[in-house]
């Protein structure tokens, strides 16, 4: 409380600063502050990001005096080799932007070489308020406790369905939408997917894949959190880690296992690939990724055919907590002069504000982060957006009501960590379902085709060494 009350009047004295007579003498249109901006995002979320940024600057920044310069910088990944090869000062490395989209892990990062500006004192505690309070604690990693990231917009997790395909399916074997609801019915449709579609044809064991997932990292931890609380937990600047091995026998249950027998499957670079290639039917990937989902099957060069959508919640463990993953990152301003970072703040003030931050939403499939845009009600016509988008929203906003958002906190090697998990069921996964596809070739039935694979002992080693993996990467 006392922090809270110290941080409004603070921010009441820099305001009040600022619009009495500092203001004009920071900010001066004759003199405007060019800014620079560094992000990933792409397709329509980048072109919705460039139009707010030139109705920016042609209102609001040319009044203030601040000009915007925006940079897809291309994934997550090579904005994060950039921003790090700026502070590096490598040869042909960019100057650092004044923001640049981030997680917390590379938040931290940047942090500890001293290049994140203090924004508290930017804001007064109305203005913060505005914001979902989850989404807000994220940005204040530091051991400080002070802000350092703005949430600009977020995204969850979503189960994403081929109607056209499932429609067939379920006509024909009675499944439901709601058999979807858990991993572990899930699975079992899953199965009854491969054995129906096997039946299908002439040939013995060619039943096609039902689901795959995006982001493997985020079923490790987050069906972990469901299930047994954190894995990595972190106390001022500690982490505690757990790795329960019970608890990890289930998650590769429930996926490595349906995996390497055929019902899963991964084969392009995002899921959505898979669903376009008609290789599997049902998908877990970010909301921010719905815009990307095909709008038709393409078998080869002269079979394809018209699909819809179908977005729901993704499924969680049966009898586990109710979490939820939290993703997207937000904005982090860089230190430089009192000048160009109020600049920043007062840009990213203007982009969250509602009017702003729900059009961003409705092109980009993203989450709106101020508490009063997350009550908006896409249904209700003032607005024209797609179905699909519409119906991303309605699930994400579902998702974030009903249940605890959860993201990892900052730690040293907590993005190494992060890869690991992406990488060690899924990896063996892989590696695994081409042995089996390769005995089923030699005429095994799929039982003894993925037996060896099956076996607790199989687990436990793979188990072990995971662990050690991941100790060994811990501070």
């Amino acid at each position: 409380m006392r922090k809270k009350v110290m941080r409004a009047v603070l921010g009441g004295i820099w305001m009040l600063a600022l619009t009495g007579c500092g203001e004009k003498k920071i900010l001066d249109p004759a003199s405007p502050a060019v800014i620079s901006v560094w992000h990933y995002y792409n397709g329509a979320q980048q072109e919705e990001f460039d139009r707010l940024v030139e109705e920016f600057n042609n209102t609001v920044g040319k009044e203030k005096g601040i000009f915007v310069e925006s940079s897809s910088q291309g994934t997550v990944t090579d904005l994060v080799d950039n921003i790090l090869a700026s502070i590096d000062r490598k040869a042909g490395a960019a100057e650092l932007p004044n923001i640049f989209a981030s997680y917390v892990d590379t938040a931290n990062q940047v942090d500890q070489r001293g290049y994140v500006a203090a924004l508290d004192s930017y804001f007064t505690e109305e203005e913060l308020e505005r914001y979902v309070d989850g989404y807000l604690e994220e940005g204040r990693f530091s051991s400080d406790g002070s802000l350092k990231i703005i949430p600009v917009a977020k995204s969850v997790e979503l189960l994403m369905l081929n109607k056209t395909d499932w429609d067939l399916f379920a006509a024909d074997t009675g499944a439901e939408l709601s058999d979807l609801n858990t991993m572990e019915s899930l699975c079992r449709v899953a199965q009854q997917y491969y054995e129906w579609t096997d039946d299908a044809t002439a040939e013995p064991n060619d039943g096609k894949a039902f689901f795959g997932r995006d982001a493997m990292a985020n079923y490790m931890l987050i069906g972990y959190q469901q299930l047994a609380g954190e894995m990595f937990s972190v106390s001022e600047g500690e982490v505690t880690f757990q790795f329960d091995r019970d608890t990890l026998k289930r998650l590769w249950d429930y996926y490595y296992i349906p995996y390497v027998k055929g019902y899963f499957a991964s084969a392009g670079r995002f899921r959505s690939d898979d669903i376009k290639t008609g290789d599997i039917i049902c998908c877990v990937g970010s909301s921010s990724s719905a815009t990307y989902f095909p709008k038709e099957v393409i078998l080869n060069d002269e079979d394809s055919y018209p699909i819809e959508m179908i977005t729901m919640p993704c499924p969680k463990f049966q009898d586990g907590a109710d979490y939820a993953v939290q993703q997207g990152a937000g904005m982090l301003v860089t230190k430089s002069d009192e000048k160009e970072e109020l600049a920043s703040v007062e840009f990213l003030k203007w982009l969250t504000q509602d009017e702003q931050n729900i059009r961003f939403s409705v092109a980009s499939g993203y989450l709106p982060v101020t508490k009063t845009a997350n009550e908006y009600d896409f249904t209700d016509g003032r607005l024209e957006i797609p179905d699909n988008v519409k119906q991303t929203l309605e699930s994400g906003m579902e998702t974030v009501r009903e249940n605890e958002m959860y993201t990892t906190k900052a730690f040293d090697g907590g993005n190494d960590c992060r890869t690991l998990l992406e990488n060690a069921m899924q990896e063996r996964a892989e590696q695994d379902r081409q042995t089996v596809r390769e005995r089923l070739e030699d005429g095994m039935t799929l039982e003894e085709a993925a037996g060896e694979f099956c076996q607790e002992t199989y687990f436990d080693a793979w188990y072990q060494e995971t662990r050690g993996n991941l100790e060994a990467l811990l501070p």
